[in-house]
């Protein structure tokens, strides 16, 4: 298992622990993300497919490809983009992609990392899941399917995309339960999470929010007054905890 680092928020100034990510190699071997811990990691203001990706070669067959790069996302809203290490020559004996490779992402990835994952601990709920199996994000559509594999695996049964198209402001349902994924490259809004709020009141259900490019400070405010989940999501897929309702609901499962 990837041993967590220590992560400074450049905005709050708050250090967190970060598990790197690991995927599958091609190989079969599990590749764990090397960050760089002597360097800074940088706030994402714009984000663009080709800063979205990094290139790792597998220790174990010294096969190089592309992976996403690992973000995190502070509770104060900052979404930041950990450094990798850059890949170290190799020894030429294995059968690299080299840096022009696909990005392979898009397998399923057995991780047991990331702050919404598997594993953070024997709690009540998360010690009787499998192993959380992350989708990588490329389109808007892939951010909702990460979130509703996300749902299906905190203990929803039966996620569902509402069937009328007019039905704005809500992505994802399930039994007592209504999601909005916001895959923008903007902060979501304070107005984005009170309609969330509202369509949950209307059906008498909880709201959760997924968000690629974190929240404005006004509206994880207004969410920790509502009770709001919100779950911050990388490229991996990998939803992260952002509040303390996030929190209750990844340890507790659905009520």
């Amino acid at each position: 298992m990837a041993k967590s680092v220590p992560v400074h928020c450049p905005t709050c100034r708050r250090e967190h622990s970060f598990t790197p990510p690991t995927f599958p190699c091609a190989c079969g071997a599990p590749l764990t993300l090397p960050l760089q811990a002597d360097a800074s990691p940088e706030p994402v203001a714009h984000r663009t497919w080709r800063d979205a990706w990094v290139a790792v070669r597998c220790p174990a067959c010294d096969r190089q490809d592309q992976w996403p790069r690992p973000e995190f996302g502070c509770a104060c809203g900052t979404v930041v983009r950990l450094p990798v290490r850059p890949p170290e020559a190799g020894s030429g004996s294995g059968s690299g992609s080299g840096d022009g490779a696909e990005p392979r992402g898009g397998s399923e990835a057995g991780s047991e990392s990331g702050g919404g994952g598997p594993g953070a601990g024997d709690r009540p709920a998360r010690a009787l899941r499998p192993a959380f199996r992350p989708v990588a994000i490329r389109t808007a559509g892939d951010a909702v399917v990460a979130a509703e594999r996300y749902l299906t695996w905190l203990g929803y049964a039966g996620v569902t995309r509402p069937g009328d198209p007019e039905e704005e402001g809500v992505d994802l349902r399930a039994a007592g339960l209504v999601a909005r994924v916001d895959p923008s490259t903007v902060p979501t809004s304070l107005r984005d999470v009170e309609c969330l709020w509202l369509h949950g009141l209307v059906d008498g259900a909880r709201g959760a929010f997924f968000s690629l490019a974190g929240y404005a400070r006004e509206a994880r405010s207004r969410a920790d007054d509502l009770r709001v989940p919100l779950f911050v999501m990388d490229l991996t897929g990998t939803p992260q905890p952002l509040n303390a309702p996030a929190d209750e609901l990844v340890e507790l499962g659905p009520a």
